[in-house]
C-alpha cells in the first residue's frame, strides 16, 4: 500500500484548496484511485519519494495542471504520458530518466519544465538545457516540446516507411501467391484440356469403329444383290443359249426337210433320171445299205420294214 506522510491521515486531509502535497512520504506507489477521486487537486506534489515508475492509469489524471515528481527514482514515464493535456508545469529534477515518451509532444499546454540531474540522452540533454531560473525552465519546455514533436514526426515517418515496406512485402507476397495460383490454374487447365482431348480421341475412335462396323453390313447386303444380279445374268444367258439351240434345230430340220423333199422328188418324179437325182439316189441307196448292215439298226429297222 502507498504510504502517506502521517499514519491514518487521508488524502483529503492533505488537500489545501487545489493543492495536494504527498512529498516526503517514502511513497513507492502512487495512489491513483484516491487521486482520481479528488479532481479539485490540480496541483500535485510527489517529490522526495521512492517512486521508480508511474502506473499507466496515472495518465488518466487529466485534471492535473502542476506536477512535481522531483527527487524520485523514475527510470521512465508511461507511454501515454501525453494524455495529461492540461499539464502546464512539470518538475522532473533528479530522477533516472534517459528519454521521454513520444507522446510527450502532445503536452501542448506545457509552459515550464525541469529535467536537470537526469542521465538524459545527449541530444535530449542539449535540447533541454539548464533550468536555473524561470526563463530557462520556460525555454526548456518550449524546446523539449519542439524536439519531441520532431521525434514524433520522425517516428511517424519511420512508422510509415515500415508500413510501406510491409505493404510492399505483402504486395510481393500476394503477387507471388497470385502467380502461383495462376500457374496452378494453367496446370489444371492444361490437364483438363489434355483429358478432354484424350476423351475426344476415344470418342472419335469408338465412332470410327461403329462406322466401320456399319459399313461392313451394307457391303454384305449389296453383295447379295450382286449375286442375284449375276444369277439374273446367267438366267439371261441361258435363254440366249437356248434360243441358239432352237435356231440350230430349226435349221437342221429345214435341211432335213429340204433333203427329204429332194430325195422324194428324185425317187417319185421324172427327175429321177437326171444326173443330179441319179447321184442322190445312189447316195441314198448306199446309206440305206450301210445302215442295214449294222446289227442294231437292223433290229430297229426290221419292225419298221414289217410295218
Amino acid at each position: 500500500m502507498a504510504k502517506s506522510g502521517g499514519k491514518g491521515a487521508s488524502l483529503r486531509d492533505k488537500l489545501d484548496g487545489n493543492e495536494l502535497d504527498l512529498s516526503l512520504g517514502d511513497l513507492t506507489e502512487v495512489p491513483v484511485k484516491e487521486l482520481a477521486a479528488l479532481p479539485k487537486a490540480t496541483v500535485l506534489d510527489l517529490s522526495c519519494n521512492k517512486l521508480t515508475s508511474l502506473p499507466s492509469d496515472f495518465c488518466g489524471l487529466t485534471h492535473l495542471v502542476k506536477l512535481d515528481l522531483s527527487k524520485n527514482r523514475l527510470q521512465q514515464l508511461p507511454a501515454d504520458f501525453g494524455r495529461l493535456v492540461n499539464l502546464q508545469h512539470l518538475d522532473l529534477l533528479n530522477n533516472r530518466l534517459v528519454t521521454l515518451p513520444v507522446s510527450f509532444a502532445q503536452l501542448k499546454n506545457l509552459k515550464w519544465l525541469d529535467l536537470k540531474d537526469n542521465p538524459l540522452d545527449p541530444v535530449l540533454a542539449k535540447v533541454a538545457g539548464d533550468c536555473l531560473d524561470e526563463k530557462q525552465c520556460k525555454q526548456s519546455a518550449i524546446r523539449v516540446l519542439q524536439h519531441m514533436k520532431v521525434v514524433q514526426a520522425d517516428q511517424e515517418r519511420e512508422k510509415q516507411r515500415r508500413l510501406e515496406v510491409e505493404r510492399e512485402i505483402e504486395k510481393k507476397r500476394e503477387a507471388k501467391q497470385r502467380a502461383k495460383e495462376a500457374q496452378e490454374r494453367e496446370v489444371r487447365k492444361k490437364e483438363k484440356a489434355e483429358e478432354k482431348e484424350r476423351r475426344r480421341k476415344e470418342y472419335d475412335a469408338v465412332k470410327a469403329a461403329n462406322k466401320k462396323e456399319q459399313e461392313k453390313k451394307p457391303k454384305k447386303e449389296t453383295h447379295q444383290p450382286a449375286k442375284a444380279k449375276s444369277g439374273s445374268r446367267s438366267m439371261k444367258s441361258r435363254p440366249q443359249k437356248h434360243s441358239w439351240s432352237w435356231a440350230f434345230l430349226k435349221l437342221l430340220l429345214m435341211v432335213l426337210l429340204s433333203a427329204t423333199g429332194v430325195l422324194v422328188a428324185c425317187q417319185v418324179t421324172d427327175l429321177q433320171w437326171q444326173p443330179f437325182c441319179i447321184n442322190v439316189n445312189t447316195i441314198y441307196e448306199n446309206v440305206i445299205h450301210g445302215l442295214r448292215s449294222h446289227e442294231i439298226l437292223q433290229r430297229v429297222l426290221q419292225p419298221n420294214s414289217q410295218q
